[in-house]
C-alpha cells in the first residue's frame, strides 16, 4: 500500500511511525511532514489546508489510503473532499467533524441524547454572556471559544470580573479570532481529567488505552493554556469500572447519537472526561487523535495501525479487538520559551542522534525543519520526548532522563509531567 498521512506536528510522527510498521506499507507519504517524520516517510511540500492539491497528488500518486491528522482539515471537510474523488481516506466528513468544530454543537448534542456533561448555556452576542453573568453567583464558571482555537480557547474564571475580561477578550478582542463568534459559559467541572482516544467506524466504537493530559504552560498548572504540555498513560484513575459507566453511558451513545443525527462518525473520537464525585462527565469531544496523548498511546498498541483503520472505513471494526502493550508511556513537551506566546524560532537543536536504536526511547517531532544538515526549531512546541516502562514512574523517569540527551537554545518544559501517579 501506499499510504499518505496529512499533517505535520508530534501526533502525525506519532501515527506515521506506527504506520511504518506495517507489513501492508510499501510507501508513506507525509504532507507537510517535519524534519523527524522524515525519518520515515517521504515529505510533500503541499499545506493541510490545500485539500485539492493534496487530493490531486493522492490521485496521481495512486495513494490507497490517506490519514488525516490536525483537526482544521477535517471540520474544513477534507476528508469530503477526498471521498468525492473516489480516494479512500481515514477521519470524519465535515457534518461529523463538528462534533469538535462547535462546542455548542456537541454541548446540545450531549444535552439532547442524555450523555452526562456539565451545564451551560450558549451566546451569540457579548451582551446576552454578560447579562447572564450578572444572574451567576457560582465561581469558578468556564469560558468556552465555540470553534477551533488549537486547544487554547478555554477560559476559566475565578471571580466575575474575571468572567467580564474573558467576554470581551473572546468575543470583541476575537483573541481566537472567529472561533468567539459563539461562547459557551459552562459550569466548573472538579476531579481528574483522562482522555480516552476511539476508533469509530460510524456504528461501533473501540476505546483505546487511557491518557492524561497536562494543558497548562508552567509546573503545578499555572500559566497559559497550551496544546499540550506533557501526558502519560495509562491514567491509573480510570478503572475498570470508570470504563464500563464510560463505554455504556459516553462512548457507545455519542456514537448512537451522531447518527440518529446523519452524522456517522468514521474516524478517531477523542473523549476528554472529567471523573467527578458524581461520576465521568464529557469535558470535550476532539475529532482526531490528541496531542501528546497519540505520542503515549500509538507506542503502546499492538494491532497493526493500518488493519484497525482499514476496518473502521469498512464498517467492520466489531472484528477487531484491540491490545495494548502490559507497560505505561510518558511524554514530555520540549517547548521554545515563551509559548504559547511569542518565541523565537529556527534555532539548531543539538543530540537527536541519541534516541537512534533506542526501542523504549522515542523522539516525536512537533515543530522542527531540516537546513542543510541541520534540523531547527520550527515551533512553540518542538519535541515531545517519550519513554516507556514497566510502569507510570519508570517511564517517566526514563522519560526525563532522556531530555536531557537534546538541547535547543530557549528550551523549555515542565518538570512536573506524571506527578499525579504519586497520588494515585
Amino acid at each position: 500500500m501506499k499510504v499518505l498521512i496529512i499533517g505535520g506536528g508530534g501526533r502525525e510522527h506519532a501515527i506515521a511511525r506506527k504506520a511504518a510498521q506495517s507489513p501492508r506499507v510499501d510507501k508513506l507519504y507525509c504532507a507537510p511532514g517535519n524534519a523527524g517524520i522524515a525519518g520515515v516517510a517521504e515529505c510533500v511540500d503541499i499545506a493541510v489546508s490545500e485539500f485539492d492539491k493534496l487530493a490531486d497528488f493522492a490521485v496521481e500518486e495512486g495513494i490507497d489510503l490517506t490519514i488525516v491528522g490536525p483537526d482544521d482539515p477535517l471540520v474544513g471537510g477534507v476528508v469530503d473532499v477526498f471521498e468525492g474523488r473516489g480516494l479512500r481516506v481515514f477521519g470524519p466528513r465535515k457534518r461529523a467533524a463538528v462534533i469538535e468544530g462547535s462546542k455548542a454543537f456537541s454541548k446540545d448534542l450531549m444535552k439532547k441524547y442524555q450523555i452526562p456533561s456539565a451545564a451551560y448555556e450558549t451566546f451569540d452576542h457579548p451582551s446576552q454572556a454578560v447579562a447572564y453573568l450578572s444572574r451567576n453567583d457560582k465561581y469558578p464558571i468556564v469560558l468556552k471559544a465555540d470553534g477551533l482555537a488549537l486547544g487554547k480557547g478555554v477560559l476559566i474564571c475565578n471571580t466575575h470580573q474575571e468572567a467580564l475580561d474573558g467576554v470581551k477578550l473572546i468575543m470583541e478582542d476575537k483573541q481566537f479570532g472567529d472561533a468567539g463568534d459563539r461562547l459557551v459559559i459552562e459550569e466548573f467541572m472538579t476531579g481528574r481529567e483522562v482522555s480516552v482516544l476511539a476508533f469509530c467506524d460510524g456504528t461501533n466504537i473501540a476505546p483505546m488505552t487511557s491518557a492524561q493530559d497536562h494543558k497548562r504552560a508552567k509546573d503545578g498548572d499555572q500559566g497559559l493554556n497550551t496544546g499540550g504540555m506533557g501526558t502519560f498513560s495509562p491514567s491509573p484513575f480510570y478503572t475498570a469500572e470508570v470504563d464500563e459507566f464510560c463505554r455504556r453511558n459516553i462512548y457507545q451513545p455519542t456514537m448512537d447519537a451522531m447518527k440518529a443525527e446523519g452524522r456517522e462518525f468514521k474516524g478517531i473520537l477523542f473523549v476528554g472526561l472529567m471523573l467527578t464525585q458524581d461520576g465521568p462527565k464529557v469535558l470535550e469531544y476532539n475529532a482526531r487523535f490528541g496531542d501528546p496523548e497519540a505520542q503515549v498511546v500509538l507506542p503502546r498498541m499492538k494491532n497493526d495501525i493500518i488493519e484497525v483503520i482499514e476496518a473502521c472505513i469498512d464498517g467492520r471494526l466489531d472484528q477487531v479487538r484491540l491490545e495494548f502493550e502490559d507497560n505505561a508511556a510518558v511524554c514530555v513537551i520540549l517547548a521554545s520559551k515563551g509559548y504559547p506566546e511569542g518565541y523565537v524560532k529556527g534555532l539548531p537543536i543539538e543530540g537527536l542522534e541519541a534516541f537512534q536504536g533506542k526501542e523504549d526511547y522515542f523522539v516525536f517531532h512537533a515543530g522542527t525543519k531540516k537546513f542543510g544538515d541541520e534540523i531547527l526549531t520550527n515551533g512553540g512546541r518542538v519535541l515531545g520526548v517519550t519513554a516507556t516502562g514497566r510502569d507510570l514512574r519508570e517511564a517517566r523517569q526514563k522519560a526525563y532522563e532522556a531530555t536531557a540527551w537534546v538541547d535547543f537554545a530557549n528550551k523549555y518544559m515542565r518538570n512536573d509531567i506524571g506527578k499525579a501517579i504519586d497520588e494515585a
